[in-house]
């Protein structure tokens, strides 16, 4: 993990995310890229677009440059590698540009959560970087003064598709000697035995060189609030999960379980492009 990206509205989430950051990359010898992005009206990116500078977006310019480098003075921030970013962009689009563009492996972001109406029309950005990220992304609720990942919730349902992604989140786990919960939530609709279940995940984690991890099989309602629930039962640090970035109607109708945990856990969650 060499390039980690850390978006940021300079709004307390974000700080909390860049404070987890800090201690990932303190820990990983990495760079943070600080972004901020500013969204400007059809004007404003005219103006751009034709080489003219309003006095407005110089305005935003320069008072993001300032708090940026306000931010990267702070002390947790010292003796990490800190490079700043300001895009005139759309916010998700503009974090998934910015990672591309600068080879970033790893993207850590805040997010308050969303909720309602708000989460069914509008969605938050840190949502849609989940959904089209190449690179894992973990996004962080809540100040945490020592980031852990000692008990770590992997959640799937074990399929062929999960090695590849699970291989990267296995390097991740690696790094903090994790003790991994594997686990396969059975619901209503989606039941298995418990003979076949454990049958799947032995075959699944037998290919992989790690003993350092139990298998579960937890039964609930729907699978997003079995893996919180489950998640509670084993205090774990850490949820895991691998998403297939769906898009169009196949999203609106059948959701996104990684990027309604985005919006509903309390607990960090880290997710895994299939």
């Amino acid at each position: 993990m060499k390039k980690i990206l850390v978006p940021t509205d300079f709004s307390q989430h974000a700080e909390y995310a860049l404070r987890v950051a800090a201690q990932i990359a303190r820990k990983n010898n990495s760079e943070i890229i600080l972004l901020h992005m500013i969204e400007l009206p059809h004007q404003g990116n005219d103006a751009i677009g034709t080489g003219k500078d309003l006095p407005e977006i110089m305005l935003f310019k320069n008072r993001a440059i300032e708090r940026l480098e306000d931010l990267m003075d702070e002390d947790f921030l010292d003796g990490i590698e800190v490079s700043e970013v300001i895009q005139f962009e759309k916010a998700f689009s503009g974090v998934l540009n910015i990672s591309k563009k600068n080879g970033v492996d790893f993207i850590v972001m805040g997010s308050h959560g969303a909720s309602g109406f708000n989460e069914m029309l509008i969605g938050s950005n840190t949502e849609k970087v989940v959904r089209y990220s190449e690179v894992p992304v973990l996004v962080v609720k809540n100040e945490m003064s020592e980031f852990k990942a000692d008990s770590f919730v992997f959640a799937s349902d074990f399929s062929e598709e999960i090695k590849k992604p699970f291989a990267k989140m296995l390097d991740f786990a690696k790094g903090y000697d994790s003790h991994l919960n594997l686990v396969m939530i059975n619901t209503p609709n989606s039941f298995k035995s418990t003979l076949v279940a454990e049958k799947i995940m032995n075959n699944f984690i037998k290919e992989f060189d790690y003993s350092n991890h139990s298998l579960h099989i937890y039964n609930d309602v729907n699978v997003e609030k079995g893996i919180i629930n489950f998640s509670n039962s084993v205090n774990a640090d850490i949820i895991g999960m691998c998403t297939h970035g769906r898009t169009g109607f196949a999203h609106f109708f059948n959701g996104s379980i990684s990027e309604d945990l985005v919006n509903h856990a309390v607990r960090p969650v880290i997710t895994f492009k299939i």
